[in-house]
């Protein structure tokens, strides 16, 4: 690429692009390269002059022969680049902003003084029109101040204190949505559905593959627990999918043969086989986007506080309007209190700090559905962990596989990974794993599988039903046999492992024995967690007491419950609601699904089932368990910050309101001060919550 360097000091340069013009998308392909580079440190283009500012630590030469190098069609540079990066949102505000303060120099300097007024006049109808729907509405709020001081200045022919008050509030009407919307967009590119392989249908078996190779017309499998993907319509199989995601409504609708599924619904019971309508991505960004407004009304209740705060503290204003001229006869002095009101402020940062809360969180790999769920972890004092898979590791190992009646220890693992890759598990994961590591080719030999929660998976091969699971469904449930002078071995099962029953014609044929190995970071979280205020720390879990036991103690939780049944959880939550506690509740499988909805906030971990992400109000990655902290962190330092932009905006604003009635600020100065100070909250409550990663919050 031809650039010329038009300005250098040490390890920074400003260069101009060649060429006519400049995209987004080329200034934005042309940043994320220069940023790829280990040697650049800051790297920022300005579409419109076609120049980038470039701050290296290596040599020179590298940052040259990096621009030297770069090509608007580089395929690396490009797929990294989001369909939307906030570059265009910005220009067109921007735009919007200098024609509004450009339209009102050219007006005062060119438009004749009566003239100027018949506009003033033509455009205070709107903010008039506004103040009589909320009459209307039987409502008094921030507009019938707006429109008041307006009339009152334009009686008075005080033209230029009028149109002040509107450009400022048309400027403030601007520079709020560009807030808000940029917060909205900030946190809709660091979401994501969060799927990256898909079972596709071959004409004999299925295949597991990458979901950036799947194309229209391909067709792919989700069974019991799995998201949907991709936009498609079901060719067979019946199903019933929750489409919270995209409706709001929890309520599961059936789907079967020709039905339409969208993108980030889940399968909450059945099989589908779906012909892929839309490829990865399509429509993906608007979903989110709206998901995000959507879930700005389950409004946290500091946020509710807020609102409705804001619209008691009108008819205040009104009153202390009126009361001021009955008794100074001053109009200008009672317009100042017009000029300020706490609405605007109030109703702006509230929102923005929810948001920029939700998009912090995102970046340490936590997504939230809500304010109210921040509010509720911070609020919190309880908290539940499922073991496997959240205090363990994601990834447990198989340890050992003993089997019985004569059956081949291979053969066994090949159709117990038969069987459990459908349904992803991290003991479902282990069993694959190991047999991917054997080398062992699971070929799809069985019928149909079908999940039951909690329990296990079921089948038939070879005309023998085959099941896999807990010792309650094999030997309970199915009635399994356990072969001939083989009871003893069943009995001196090593008790330090997870087990995994598997039976094939009604016979035990294998148990294998699955290492659980605990989180390195569990026990410094759960102690990170009492430091943050949580005073009661809870393990539950389908294990053995013996397993429980010995986990409980090495991780430091306050009480531990073992054999436990999905019911069972919810259950236990229900009784600390009763108790006046509120509690988390942290998961990855489906049978975690009530608890995780009867909880305050429902945490699940981003491997889990797709069911349990979808109903859970906040997934947090699976990499380590510190983001807990962090998010508690970030939870308690947003309440403190909403309590803060109380006392900042109604003690600012009362201080505007009181040197107005003292005569000592004009109106025009004190709606420029209200506005200002408005948008300075706005934008401070866009900053971070906290510093450092999550491992320094221990």
């Amino acid at each position: 690429m031809k650039c010329i360097i038009l300005h250098e000091s040490r390890g920074r340069m400003r260069v101009h692009i060649a060429g006519n013009s400049m995209s987004f998308r080329q200034a934005d392909i042309l940043e994320i390269y220069l940023r790829s580079k280990p040697f650049i440190t800051s790297a920022k283009v300005f579409d419109r002059t076609g120049d980038a500012v470039i701050r290296y630590s290596g040599p020179r030469s590298e940052a040259v022969s990096a621009l030297a190098a770069f090509s608007y069609s580089d395929e690396a540079a490009n797929a990294l680049v989001p369909d939307h990066s906030g570059r265009e949102l910005d220009r067109r505000f921007e735009d919007k902003l200098i024609f509004e303060i450009s339209k009102r120099i050219i007006g005062r300097l060119i438009i004749p003084a009566p003239i100027r007024f018949v506009i003033a006049v033509i455009k205070s109808l709107k903010y008039v029109r506004e103040a009589l729907r909320a009459i209307a509405k039987r409502k008094i709020d921030v507009a019938i101040l707006d429109a008041t001081a307006i009339v009152v200045s334009l009686i008075r022919r005080d033209q230029k204190t009028a149109s002040s008050v509107m450009f400022l509030l048309k400027v403030g009407e601007l520079l709020e949505e560009w807030t808000h919307k940029r917060s909205v967009d900030d946190l809709a590119r660091t979401m994501s559905l969060g799927v990256d392989k898909v079972w596709r249908k071959t004409e004999e078996t299925e295949v597991l593959v990458p979901i950036n190779t799947v194309i229209a017309g391909d067709e792919i499998v989700v069974r019991t627990g799995g998201m949907i993907p991709l936009d498609g319509k079901v060719i067979s199989g019946e199903a019933e999918v929750n489409q919270a995601s995209m409706t709001g409504e929890a309520m599961p609708v059936h789907k079967n043969a020709g039905s339409y599924v969208y993108a980030g619904t889940v399968v909450e019971d059945g099989s589908v086989i779906i012909s892929v309508d839309k490829i990865s991505g399509a429509g993906k960004y608007d979903r989110i986007v709206k998901m995000i407004e959507e879930s700005e009304k389950l409004k946290s209740n500091a946020e509710s506080k807020a609102s409705h705060l804001a619209d008691r503290l009108v008819p205040y204003s009104l009153g202390g309007t009126l009361l001021t001229y009955l008794l100074t006869r001053n109009t200008t002095k009672a317009l100042s209190i017009l000029m300020v009101d706490f609405s605007c402020a109030l109703k702006l940062a509230m929102p923005v700090s929810v948001i920029s809360a939700m998009r912090e969180s995102s970046t340490h790999g936590i997504t939230v559905k809500g304010g109210k769920f921040l509010e509720a972890v911070a609020e919190a004092d309880t908290i539940v962990f499922d073991k496997t898979g959240t205090l363990t590791r994601a990834e447990p190992r198989v340890a050992n596989i003993i089997t019985f009646g004569g059956c081949d220890e291979n053969e066994c693992l090949r159709l117990a990974a038969c069987l459990e890759e459908h349904y992803p598990h991290s003991i479902a994961n282990a069993v694959v794993n190991e047999a991917e590591k054997r080398g062992l080719l699971h070929e799809e030999k069985h019928s149909a599988v079908q999940y039951v929660v909690a329990h296990g998976i079921s089948s038939s091969i070879d005309g023998k039903k085959a099941v896999i699971g807990s010792y309650h469904f094999i030997f309970e449930d199915e009635c399994a046999e356990v072969p001939e002078n083989e009871k003893i071995k069943l009995d001196e099962l090593p008790t330090e492992y997870s087990h995994l029953f598997l039976a094939v014609g009604g016979k035990l044929a294998a148990v294998i024995c699955i290492e659980d190995p605990l989180r390195d970071e569990a026990s410094e979280v759960v102690s990170g967690l009492k430091k943050l205020g949580i005073s009661k720390t809870v393990m539950m879990t389908g294990d053995n007491k013996r397993t429980a036991e010995a986990v409980a103690s090495k991780v430091g939780v306050d009480e531990y419950y073992s054999e436990v049944l999905p019911e069972d959880k919810a259950e236990f939550i229900r009784k600390e609601h009763a108790a006046g506690r509120k509690v988390i509740m942290i998961g990855d499988g489906v049978n975690d699904s009530p608890a995780l909805s009867e909880a305050d906030a429902g945490i699940a971990i981003s491997t889990g089932a797709a069911i349990a992400r979808e109903i859970a109000d906040i997934t947090i990655s699976a990499d380590d368990l510190y983001c807990l902290l962090t998010l508690r962190r970030i939870s308690t330092e947003l309440m403190k910050r909403i309590n803060y932009n109380y006392r900042t905006i109604i003690g600012f604003n009362l201080g505007l309101i009181i040197l107005g009635v003292a005569g000592i600020l004009p109106p025009a100065t004190s709606a420029f001060l209200h506005n200002s100070s408005t948008i300075a909250i706005g934008a401070s409550n866009m900053r971070n919550y906290i510093k450092g990663n999550s491992q320094d919050l221990v």
